[in-house]
């Protein structure tokens, strides 16, 4: 590797160095301690210097150093791993700099000339691959570090690295952590002391910061059951961060496929650097706040004042500028915010440039004025960019008129709901779809019903009304604790549809997507799917008491908006606890808009909730659990296992309360969570159990602690609710009010509030990252154990030997995974799959685990017997092989009898394994896991297995002369380096001898009229001569003689074709005792598997 020249005062340092060659200009030298002669106390020394020391010139094995013959400077310029490399860089200099330099006269411009030529070089190098990096040239020197102590696969693409201490113990080795794409690494070298530690970030069960006696501050990283601890780090945090992230990149890439696909900054593993990573999580950040569509990404922040109407002050916080949004969020603790689309915007003006300020106008005769904005210029230029709007004459008037006119839009905030445009799908719906939400049908407000209910809620909706005069309407209206405040005392009927639509960002989505929903709809219409079967199994249990769903308007609405969802997003397709949500957005909301709300709600606000393994629901029941220790500890005292508030809190997580809380409840619960997110719901849960703490304190087991959540929730009623009884759900004529009084929802929030409000997103999210991990490592080990106890039953394994070979297996589907996104074994892993086909290997991935755990040395021919063995146990012939065919394989050859053995053996020598096209290229796997599943090709498959009789020797068919000739070449090929290796060949070839006679014998038996015998004692001599010369022939000849004897002999023998049946075979075999006691010799799996995990990463990076 070249490096930016640097000034050495010294030719051999401490004698660190050995010149290996030199000349006028140039010397190459060997650190002491590597290469011929390395090793004792100078290389330990050397050693322990080139782990603390940060340079890589220091670090290098071998370097390269410019001088001058009258200079006593000499300049480092290279360095390299290998001697390979440093040679390389040496000849480079003696072909294209030697000739040139003896042109100059002075040494200033040799010095000078050589070194621009290296930085020429660096700069050309640094082009493409370090022109993210923040410091390309330090960058560099740590990658040649990286790349000298763990020798990863060249692809490995290192993001950053940090200097600290490891663990050991209660030892702490200082040294180097490195991060990349796939990997956590660390390497010191003290005094003779090497410690390299290589996790790659799938196998990470917990990551999180920890404090303890010892160390004040430090990163827990649990892996394969091990704790490891990092500490001493000058930027802890940063670290952290980093290291979250990977690891949640790594786990969405390999295990969250759904997730990941919609995240396109993050797609190319090898491009992946650390700015890249903090740009996206700042943008993740920046849409989960605002509620934004997941296109958006976070361009520019500035900060700067905002001039709040309402309260008349200005606020201080920031601006936040995205392709299609202009936010602003306080941080004076007002939690003031605002987002205006850049479709809303008419104006941007810039009234006087010493304040650097200025004025945004928005449709519906409203304007924003941001002030002591530092680069207010170019913000202003690039918002009128992206709204289209040209800094025209009439624009650049005199600053009096428009410091007028922008002031008049300031204090106009009348109550005109005409003058409000709110954003929506102005394209013209289909007729099939409802344009109203099913409570204004089947229950509308009757105007003149002034009993106190009804006055009530006009008195919530003219609450509301005057925040919208005050706080502007629409999608850019100011949010403010008051907004909270209403929120929490509950939202009208009347606004419920509006305000959700505004609160869940779904108002942008279909603004910008017009008459997308009917689209989907039409296309969607007919269609038979899987999740089609469900939604129609599904329809009549939404909310089966409401009267809008007793009817076929509520019925086909729900049915449209579902399939239309399942449509859109297959993935997803639908997951039960969507009929319960849709059917609640459908009473409040157009059908439309039900939609688009759906879509908030899955991909956004829930994210991972709604798929077969429901993970999001499952990490935030983990995150739910934080919160109870954290927040309830005289509970947590009285019930150690916090499992069953796991258990019972799973439908408050997947319905939003709506599945235990009678309808005109749940609806308050929608409506905190479409304001505040799942930070509602967990604040909820807590106020529930703490409600409920002494009761759950006094229970005896778990049944008596249900009875008494559910009889809370039957008692939780709205006593605001407008809606009738008919519509209503909570029990009217309970006769068991005694146990429980009934509980006002509003009140219930409210206390939540006070007493929980206090959680932040931001640990709520913190919590989510660092709960994934667990959650989906815990799903992996069930899926491993269930995966390991069917496989038992098949084979003479035991389970710790099955559970090291399902980590290989497993470990080979993800070597192929780790630098490339179009790896067929990451394209077909499915985790809806049943347990057996998640992890599939495809030929290549086969091939490398294979060779590595085959019980014999192959001495040639060693890819093709794979690709043999490969399409032997293909038995659906999908080009993909799953852990129980691939155990099955492996159990024949290490635990089956000598028949069993042999028997495989002989079937790799016919159809279907031997019968290949001459590439020996496997045919295209099929995709996986995509469409329709055919449950009847499952039944028919495991009915199949069930009545799969034994197959027995007779069963199999004659081997034919050339499969035969390829069968004996085959045992030459396992005897190989074998101590009896050469007795072993004598006796192959006294069966293949053996055999040729018997079938003579038999043909000439058989045959009425006999060939002259002279013809016969030809063949037969030349298939004995042909054997003898194999079994005489060196190993590393018998392959070829073998192909070249038996083309001699073919002449001869192709005029009479021969065969033999695996009887034959096996009694032939049977009469050499040494082939015998070969095949049932005992082989070590332990020893294999132990080798296998060692060489596994090592032989991809040679490949």
């Amino acid at each position: 590797m070249w490096l930016k020249p640097e000034e050495i005062l010294l030719k051999n340092a401490f004698k660190l160095w050995v010149t290996e060659k030199d000349n006028d200009y140039f010397v190459l030298q060997r650190r002491r301690g590597y290469g011929e002669g390395g090793g004792g106390l100078t290389g330990l020394l050397v050693g322990t210097l080139d782990t603390v020391l940060d340079s890589t010139s220091k670090v290098a094995p071998y370097r390269i150093l410019h001088h001058t013959p009258d200079s006593q400077v000499y300049w480092s310029i290279a360095c390299g791993v290998t001697k390979e490399e440093i040679v390389q860089h040496w000849d480079w200099l003696q072909q294209n700099i030697m000739r040139t330099l003896s042109v100059f006269d002075s040494s200033e411009d040799i010095t000078s000339f050589v070194q621009g030529k290296i930085r020429g070089l660096i700069a050309e190098e640094g082009k493409a691959s370090l022109v993210l990096e923040d410091d390309p040239e330090k960058f560099r020197e740590a990658l040649l570090r990286f790349e000298k102590w763990f020798e990863l696969p060249p692809e490995e693409k290192l993001v950053t690295y940090y200097s600290c201490s490891y663990w050991k113990g209660k030892v702490p080795c200082q040294g180097w952590l490195y991060l990349s794409t796939n990997f956590l690494c660390f390497y010191s070298y003290l005094l003779g002391a090497e410690v390299k530690l290589v996790i790659s970030w799938d196998e990470i069960w917990r990551l999180e910061k920890t404090s303890n006696v010892i160390l004040t501050e430090s990163i827990h990283v649990l892996a394969h059951g091990e704790d490891h601890y990092f500490s001493m780090l000058l930027h802890l945090n940063e670290t952290f961060v980093i290291m979250e992230q990977l690891a949640d990149y790594s786990i969405k890439r390999l295990f969250d496929k759904e997730a990941f696909q919609r995240e396109s900054a993050l797609f190319d593993p090898l491009q992946i650097t650390k700015r890249g990573l903090e740009a996206h999580a700042k943008s993740a950040q920046f849409r989960t706040f605002f509620r934004l569509p997941k296109e958006e990404n976070l361009l520019e922040v500035h900060e700067s004042f905002l001039w709040v109407p309402f309260s008349h002050f200005n606020t201080l916080g920031k601006i936040c500028l995205s392709e299609n949004y202009l936010c602003f969020a306080s941080q004076d603790g007002s939690q003031c915010h605002v987002i205006i689309p850049m479709r809303e915007v008419v104006n941007v003006e810039k009234p006087e440039s010493s304040s650097r300020a200025l004025t945004v106008c928005v449709r519906g005769k409203r304007a924003l004025r941001f002030s002591e904005v530092r680069d207010y210029q170019r913000l202003a230029n690039t918002i009128r960019s992206r709204c289209g709007i040209s800094a025209s004459p009439q624009h650049s008037a005199s600053s009096e008129a428009i410091r007028g006119e922008c002031q008049s839009l300031i204090n106009h905030f009348e109550d005109n709901p005409e003058d409000v445009t709110l954003m929506v799908g102005q394209k013209d719906c289909s007729k099939a779809v409802s344009t109203e939400a099913l409570m204004t049908v089947f229950h509308p407000q009757d105007v003149e019903n002034l009993d106190p209910k009804m006055l009530k809620e006009k008195m919530k909706e003219q609450s509301w009304n005057i925040h919208f005069a005050e706080y502007g309407r629409g999608t850019s209206m100011f949010f403010t604790r008051k907004t909270q405040d209403l929120i929490v005392r509950g939202v009208p009927e009347a606004l419920r549809g509006e305000l959700w639509m505004l609160f869940s960002g779904a108002v942008n989505d279909m603004a910008t997507h017009p008459g997308y929903y009917t689209e989907l709809v039409e296309q969607s219409l007919g269609t038979s799917t899987l999740a089609t079967d469900e939604i129609e199994r599904d329809l009549h249990r939404s909310l089966p008491e409401h009267p809008a769903f007793q009817s076929d308007t509520g019925i086909s609405a729900l049915r449209r908006v579902l399939t239309a969802y399942a449509y859109r997003n297959p993935k997803i397709g639908y997951c039960q606890a969507m009929n319960i949500l849709t059917s609640v957005l459908l009473l409040y909301a157009k059908e439309e808009e039900a939609f688009w709300l759906l879509v908030a709600v899955c991909e956004r606000m829930l994210p991972d909730y709604f798929n077969r393994r429901i993970i999001g629901a499952l990490v935030d029941q983990a995150v739910f659990e934080d919160l109870i220790r954290e927040n309830l500890p005289q509970l947590v005292e009285h019930m150690t296992d916090l499992s069953f508030f796991s258990s019972v809190s799973l439908s408050w997580f997947l319905t939003l309360f709506i599945s235990v809380l009678p309808i005109e409840s749940a609806v308050n619960v929608v409506d905190c969570f479409f304001y505040d997110g799942i930070k509602a719901i967990l604040q909820l849960g807590l106020a529930v159990l703490d409600y409920n703490m002494e009761a759950l304190i006094s229970c005896n087991d778990d049944a008596e602690a249900v009875t008494i959540l559910n009889k809370f929730f039957d008692s939780v009623t709205n006593k605001d609710s407008p809606l009738p009884p008919t519509v209503q759900q909570a029990s009217v004529g309970n006769n068991d009010k005694a146990s429980h009084l009934n509980v006002d929802i509003s009140e219930l929030i409210r206390e939540a509030y006070e007493k929980y409000g206090n959680i932040r997103s931001e640990e709520v999210e913190s919590s989510r990252k660092r709960n994934k991990l667990h959650v989906i490592q815990t799903l992996e080990d069930t899926t491993k154990q269930n995966v390991i106890r069917v496989v038992s039953q098949e084979v003479r394994f035991s389970a710790s030997h099955l559970d090291e070979l399902y980590n290989l297996f497993k470990r080979q589907h993800f070597l192929s995974c780790y630098w490339t996104m179009q790896s067929p074994a990451l394209l077909h892993h499915d985790p809806s799959l049943a347990y057996l086909e998640q992890y599939q290997l495809g030929f290549q991935q086969f091939s490398v685990l294979f060779s590595l755990l085959e019980p014999w040395a192959f001495c040639s021919t060693k890819c093709t017997l794979s690709l043999w063995v490969f399409r032997l146990i293909d038995e659906n012939q999908d080009g993909l092989v799953n852990f129980k065919e691939f155990c099955c394989a492996l159990d024949t050859l290490y635990s089956g009898s000598f028949t069993n053995k042999l028997k495989f053996l002989f079937k790799l020598h016919l159809p279907p394994a031997f019968d290949l096209p001459e590439d020996g290229v496997i045919r295209k796997s099929p995709e996986r896991g995509r469409g329709k599943v055919d449950l009847q090709a499952y039944l028919k498959q495991w009915q199949n297995e069930i009545l799969k009789k034994e197959e027995t020797i007779k069963d199999l068919p004659r081997i034919n002369q050339t499969q035969f000739i390829q069968f004996s070449k085959t045992l030459y090929n396992i005897f190989h380096g074998d101590p009896e290796e050469e007795s072993l060949y004598r006796a192959v070839a006294h069966v293949t001898s053996l055999l040729l006679r018997m079938e003579e014998v038999g043909r000439r038996l058989q045959e009425p009229s006999s060939p002259p015998e002279s013809t016969k004692l030809t063949s037969t001599s030349a298939a004995e001569e042909s054997s003898t010369e194999e079994a005489s022939s060196t190993p590393e000849s018998s392959d070829t003689s073998s192909s070249h004897n038996s083309q001699e002999a073919g002449p001869d023998l192709s005029e009479v074709e021969w065969s033999f049946s695996f009887e034959q075979v096996l009694a032939s075999l049977l009469n050499e005792p040494i082939i015998v006691s070969f095949f049932e010799r005992p082989i070590d799996i332990q020893t294999k598997q132990g080798q296998a995990k060692v060489a596994q990463l090592k032989l991809k990076v040679n490949k």
